[in-house]
Order: structure tokens, then sequence, then C-alpha cells
């Protein structure tokens, strides 16, 4: 692979040939959907570039390139086209995400002779405007949401609106898509505090807080269609995704077809996704989604049209044999369509799951997924086995940061039902491990398991209902055992130059008379109060519990834990265990450090810590400010998503060590506030735990080893 600066100089896969084949084409994205692209342009016998940042200068997407330009976002269009043609690309690749939905990048690689591998730009603008997209599809015959009418609503509107419509509602941003700045609003009272959120969260992701407000519809399901168009007035549709199962408007695992729809349903459903694409003019990959009542699939209402590429595509791939970037690459290339809608045939079923940098923490009945960053020490990714398929910008060495969107990789299974496919991505999930930040794929993998899920009856806020359940509320003991014999056995000396080691150095709890000692090790996994565990030979005390007999055995990265009923295994890199899909951190915690610093923090109390590394984007309290228990005083922001930092209790606002801009690491100190009643030195006890409390009680996660 070469580099240049650019501030210098299905299943069958047909290859395209003639004048109009793409000898070069720019990927304009980054991760896995970047190195996804480059597969398929290899398959055709096309060469591919890659941008990248500085930041992802080592990025696997940038390895697997035939070629290389660096430039200094991947949302200035500019220095995308100035990159393509650096590269001497006659085409870009968008992806998803960034400026794949951006018109003005689309009429700027026109401008520059690129063609842009998506639709036209009027067609993004139109479709990019919630609001105009809603009455173009009306005027087309297709149902929509009630909600609002028009655009460039004020607060007051949209409030207004809102009460009109009768809550709950949702407030959605009227450009952009994937979720961002959307607000469901159950309380009339919050409308203001809601639309303010969404107004940021929208301006922030896509440069405009315009708004929309529409009827909120209870136990939803989310079903949108595939469809693909020629710029010759071809237009077919590849059948239905359910992608029902989301958090916080963010899907998690989709799949195709839906066990919703009825072949008379889908085919409706289908076609009325076919005359919105018509009526924009559409050409490429695209998808229209539909709001569909669980209890009357018939009463379908268009959302929106997404006018890219979707992160679910693969399995409209593995159920219909298509390649769609293959087709985006030949309809931008001037070719039609070679099959009619009576060609398109739907095999079997397939389940798709993203892979997420996120950390799970089980708080006062709910659970905060919270985004995670940190390099990869370890990876292993189900690559290889029967029905399944993994597109992943990982490898070993990789940095995830908080600037992007936390999903790593996706893992797709394909079978002749739906039972099948379940059970395969069941089994490739329990042997994805990545080990060096946390990610979701255990909670997926018990996600799949849920009796709901396995029967199908889905809808928006299973996962909302249901997380408390499916994300483990107390570390399994087998970790700490595992962890705590690591530990020990790294406490051996190693033999000096002559091969001889002090008998008196080694860590085996002997001594004169009696029975072996214990070694005490203190071990925390963040988020979670710390553990003692005691080892000697052959046993291992966690806590007040009886000591179980327990050894190991080490080979590389791969741990052997025997213990009295049952032999585990898990991987391990540095503080970190994995096993069927659950990586858990299991760091030295030091409690007379831990103490000292609780004494300086006010005992930690009041203490507000970063519960993610991120940007403070919103500060709305100062150094002595009286405050009440749960009230707004920070805001972080991380991979597109705020984290509000609240008061633990009612008190003053002792410190705060941040302003708007501040870049944070996770578990940093951001405030203090000091109790009601007790002065600026703190409390003598601990407080009463709220969010930002617990928050604060992490931040000595790592404590001194």
């Amino acid at each position: 692979m070469s580099t240049v600066d650019s501030n210098a100089a299905g299943r069958a896969r047909p290859r395209l040939a003639g004048p109009t084949a793409f000898g070069t084409v720019l990927v304009a994205n980054r991760g896995e959907i970047a190195v996804r692209i480059i597969r398929t342009l290899r398959e055709l016998g096309m060469r591919s570039a890659a941008a990248f940042t500085a930041a992802d200068a080592e990025a696997r997407h940038v390895r697997e390139a035939d070629t290389a330009v660096r430039v200094e976002s991947y949302l200035s269009a500019s220095d995308l086209v100035r990159a393509a043609l650096a590269a001497g690309a006659e085409a870009v690749h968008p992806g998803y995400g960034f400026l794949a939905e951006n018109a003005a990048f689309a009429r700027a690689c026109a401008e520059a002779g690129l063609a842009f591998v998506g639709p036209p730009a009027a067609a993004i603008e139109l479709m990019g405007d919630k609001i105009r997209a809603k009455e173009t599809v009306r005027a087309a015959g297709v149902p929509v949401v009630p909600g609002s009418q028009g655009s460039g609503l004020t607060d007051t509107q949209l409030a207004e609106a809102a009460r009109e419509i009768g809550v709950p509602v949702l407030l959605k941003p009227s450009a952009g898509g994937g979720g961002k700045g959307m607000r469901l609003v159950r309380d009339a009272a919050l409308l203001a505090d809601e639309i303010a959120a969404a107004r940021r969260e929208a301006l922030g992701s896509f440069g405009d807080d315009t708004l929309l407000v529409e009827r909120w519809i209870d136990r939803p399901r989310h079903i949108e269609i595939q469809v693909l168009a020629d710029g010759h007035g071809g237009v077919v549709h590849l059948g239905e995704r359910e992608c029902s199962l989301q958090r916080r408007h963010q899907k998690v695992v989709e799949e195709a077809p839906s066990v919703l729809l009825d072949a008379v349903t889908r085919a409706a459903m289908g076609e009325a996704a076919v005359q919105a694409a018509r009526s924009c003019g559409y050409t490429g990959a695209g998808t229209v989604e539909f709001i569909v009542p669980g209890a009357d699939p018939s009463a379908y209402y268009f959302m929106e049209m997404n006018t890219r590429l979707q992160v679910e595509h693969p399995v409209t791939e593995l159920v219909t044999g298509l390649d769609l970037v293959a087709w985006q690459l030949r309809v931008a290339a001037g070719e039609r369509l070679d099959f009619a809608q009576g060609d398109v045939r739907l095999s079997g079923h397939a389940v798709e799951a993203r892979v997420c940098a996120e950390t799970a923490r089980p708080a006062d009945g709910r659970v905060d997924f919270l985004p995670s960053a940190g390099r990869v020490l370890a990876l292993r990714e189900p690559v290889g086995r029967p029905g399944v398929r993994v597109d992943s910008g990982l490898a070993e060495g990789t940095e995830v940061g908080t600037a992007y969107d936390p999903m790593l990789a996706k893992v797709i299974a394909h079978g002749p039902d739906r039972e099948t496919a379940l059970r395969r991505l069941r089994a490739a999930l329990a042997e994805t491990e990545v080990l060096g930040l946390d990610t979701n794929t255990g909670f997926l993998r018990r996600l799949l398991g849920h009796p709901a899920v396995v029967a199908g009856d889905l809808d928006t806020g299973l996962i909302d209902r249901e997380a408390a359940r499916l994300v483990p509320s107390e570390v399994p003991p087998e970790v700490y055992t595992a962890a705590a014999l690591l530990r020990h056995e790294a406490l051996a000396p190693r033999p000096g130059p002559e091969g001889w080691t002090d008998p008196f150095s080694v860590p085996s709890g002997w001594r004169l008379g009696g029975e072996p000692a214990w070694t005490v090790h203190h071990l925390r996994v963040p988020g979670r109060d710390p553990v003692e565990v005691r080892v000697r030979p052959g046993e291992v005390r966690i806590g007040d519990l009886p000591a179980v007999p327990a050894r190991i055995a080490v080979d590389g990265r791969r741990v052997r834990l025997e213990l009295a009923d049952r032999v585990l295994t898990f991987s391990h890199a540095g503080e970190w265990l994995g096993r069927e899909g659950d990586g858990w951190r299991v760091r030295p915690y030091d409690p007379v450090a831990e103490a000292l610093r609780g004494a300086a923090l006010g005992a930690g109390g009041g203490a507000l810590t970063a519960p993610m590394p991120g940007t403070v984007t919103v500060v709305k309290a100062a150094k002595g400010d009286e405050v009440v228990a749960g009230q707004s005083l920070l805001v972080v922001e991380a991979m597109k998503m705020e984290h509000v930092i609240t008061a633990p209790h009612d008190g003053t606002v002792a410190e705060i060590d941040v302003a708007v801009g501040t870049a944070v690491a996770m578990d940093q100190v951001l405030a203090v506030v000091t109790p009601a009643g007790q002065g600026q030195g703190g409390p003598e006890g601990a407080a009463e735990a709220g969010p930002g409390a617990d928050a604060g009680r992490d931040a000595a996660a790592g404590g001194a080893s």
C-alpha cells in the first residue's frame, strides 16, 4: 500500500467492465464499513484509496487499501475531494455516516468530475429534510406518522404542537438520522428542557437544529425496506429488515425478513417504499423506514428515508444473494438493474448484532450504557464459522477513541430458518473477544437468548424494559478467582542469572508450623465495589465466602481455571479477562490509597467524576452555587452521546474543575458537591450515592498497585 498526502499534488459479484468501470475509488469513511467497501472493490478488480486522519494512520482500513490519502477531517468535503483527485480516483464511496447524506458533498464530487456512489444531491437534500420528505411521500400516497407541520418551528410552536398531538411525543431533528437528537417525551412539563437538549445535539451532530414533533406509537416495531434504483427508471425493493431492537433510538440487532409481516403486507410496504424512492428521483441503494404498530402490521407509517447504505445491509445481502456495494458501484457507473421485482427471492433468515465500545453499569434498577475507549490488547473474532460473517474494522493494537461512533464491528449469521440464525449468532458472539476496552458482546448474547426475542415478540422499547435483567448485577466469582490467581502467579520472582530463586520470596504461603498463610489481593471491576480475595496453594477465598479449590494453568493468553465442579477457559491481556463474549477489567485496588483520596475529596460522597472519556459540552453551575439533589451540573459528550452529571445530594458546589470544551478522561474528577449542613472540608463519612456519587467512587478503580 502507498500513501499520499492530499495537501500535496452478493454472493456472485459481477465484475464491472467497459468504459464506465472505475479504476480507483476513494472510500471516504473509516472503520468496518471502509474495510467492507474495500473488500468488494478488490473483488471487482478496482483499486481502493482510503481516506484517513492522523488518528487513523494505523487503522485497519488504511492497511487494507491499495493506497491511502491523509485528510484533516472526514467531515471536510474539500479535503475528501482533494484526496480523491490526489489518488487518481474516478469515484467516491461515502459509506455511511459523516458526509454520506450530505448534498453539498455530492455536488462537490460532481463539480470535480468525480462519480458520487450514492443518489443525486437533490434526492439527498429532499429526503434529508424530514419535514419536506413527509410532505413529498404523502403526496405520492405513502402513509405518514401524524405530527407537526412546517419547518423552522420555534420552541414555543414545537411545545404547542406536542401538546396538541398529546404526549407521549417524539422530538426529531429534521436533518440527519441514526437516532441522534431524538427525544421521547412522556411528561409535558419536560418539553422545554427536552427541546433544548434535542436542538443542542442536532446542531452538534448535523449543523442544523431544526426539529419536528411526531406522535409516539407505544410498543411500535421498526421495519425498513431496502430499495435499489438505477438511473434508467428501474426501481425494486429487496424485502424488509426488522430493526425493533433499539436503545436510545439506535439499532442494536437487525434481521431479515421480519416475523411480523405476511406476504401481502410485505408486498404493500415494498410498493410504498418504491413509490417513496420514485417521488424523489432516487438512484442507488437506499432505505425507506416505517413505524408499525405491533398489533396491526397493516397500519404502517413512513418515518424517513436514509439516502445511503445502511449499517444493517448485510442481512439483506445474505437473504437475497446480492452485493449491495457492488450494485451501488454499477449504478453509479451508469448500468441498468439486470433483474426485475419478480426476480427477487428471499432465502433463509439472517440476523446482525452490532459490537460497540461501551460499558454497561447497573444503577438503581436501570442500566447506563456509556462509551468505552482504549487500545485493543487482544482480539478474537468468529471468522470462518459456518453461516457467520464478520464485518470489522478492528485489529490488535487498534486505538479506539471517543471522537467517532462507538460501533466497532458487526457479527451476522445466516441460516435456513430464524432459529438456526439466532443459534449461530449467539455462538459466534460467545467466541468474540475484544480485550482492552469494554464492549457489549456479552449483553448481545444474552439479549438474543431472551424469550421475547427468541419468539419474535419485539418492539422498540424491549431493551429499555429488560436491560437490567440482561446485565449481570454481580461479577461472576470465577472472574475474581482467575484474576487473583493470575495476579498471585505474577508475584513469583524470576530466577537469577544462575537460575537460582530465593525460596523465601516465592508466594507459596509457607510458614513455620501450621497451615499455609493466605496472600490477600484487593481487586475491583470498575463500577463495582472492591473485593478482597485470599489465595494460598490450591485454594481461593472471596470475601466472607468459604474457600474453594482452584488452580490455573497459563498458556500465552489463555488461562485454564480448574474449579472443583468445572473447568473454564479465559483469555487475558493486562488487567483484562474474557470469557464467552464478556470482557472484565479487574484492577488492583489499594484501600489505603482510596481512603486518603476519599478524605481529600470529602470522603468521595460529593465527588463527581466523568463516567466516560469525552468532552464537556455544557456547564450549568459555578463554585459556591447552592444545588439540590438531581440538579444538572454538567454535560459530557462522547461518541455522539450526551451524559448529564447531576448533584448527588443537596449542597454547595465546592469545586468545579472543567469548562466547556475540556477533554476529560474516564473517572476524572469534574466537581465536588459538599452536602448541605457540612463545611467545605466535606462529610465525615460517605454520602448517600446518587448517579454522580457512584461515578465518584468509581474514580479510584485503579487504586495503587
